[in-house]
């Protein structure tokens, strides 16, 4: 564990390196980005679907202001922000990954040999599929969490820090195993490896905290992947 909370501790130490902070700053603005444009199609496609006046018993016609469609759509927006800020985050910061993982290679690891980037597709293709994952498995859970009631949390510290420490491991060592050696890795030392999901994924509860999260957790993964591997830090 204590190993885990080094890992941790050498990640928060490069936040505010150009390799970290650049990655930073344009996962949160397309993050944030792509929210807004949510929140925008979602009160454009309330306005269509809502009638102009919406009949209420024993009131009779009520008109449906611009004012009450915005009020639904924030209201939406809200619910729906819980449970897409961490997959939308982790699909941009999946297209930087291999920048993360160079950036704590070339201060902790630079004895290693420099490796071929992953084909472009193949990042996108990796971020689109964790991202797909991410959001059904957090849709089902949700009726989960709803029916755990003061077990809610714990819920979703274990599915997601199953799902963290699994696709984040596998992402970070394909890029100097391959997928199947990388998989066969991640098989090996499972446990560890979702505990190491579970502390990335306690504070994903926190707004805007959470968009941390994917940059800490592909370095947090990168320190492990060598650690377990049997490579020293410099």
């Amino acid at each position: 564990m204590s190993a885990l909370f080094e890992d941790f501790s050498k990640a928060l130490g490069q936040l505010g390196e150009p390799g970290f902070f650049g990655v930073l700053l344009k996962s949160i603005a397309l993050t944030l980005g792509l929210l807004v444009g949510l929140f925008g199609l979602t009160v454009t496609g309330l306005s269509w679907l809502l009638p102009e006046t919406l009949s209420v018993p024993g009131i009779g016609p009520v008109a449906i202001s611009m004012g009450l469609v915005s009020f639904a759509a924030f209201v939406s927006f809200v619910v729906l922000s819980a449970v897409l800020m961490l997959p939308v985050a982790t699909l941009f910061v999946g297209f930087f990954l291999d920048d993360v993982a160079a950036s704590v290679e070339a201060k902790h690891y630079a004895h290693l040999p420099p490796i071929s980037p992953l084909p472009l597709s193949d990042t996108i293709l990796d971020g689109l599929r964790f991202f797909g994952v991410l959001v059904l498995a957090n849709l089902l859970a949700l009726v989960v969490y709803l029916l755990s009631n003061v077990f809610a949390p714990l819920v979703f510290w274990a599915v997601n820090g199953f799902l963290l420490g699994r696709e984040y491991f596998q992402l970070v060592a394909a890029r100097r195993l391959g997928h199947a050696k990388a998989r066969a890795l991640r098989k090996a030392h499972g446990g560890r490896i979702w505990v190491a999901g579970i502390l990335m994924a306690i504070p994903l509860s926190i707004p805007f905290i959470n968009l941390l999260i994917p940059l800490l957790g592909v370095a947090t993964f990168t320190h492990q992947f060598h650690r377990l591997s049997g490579e020293k830090a410099d």
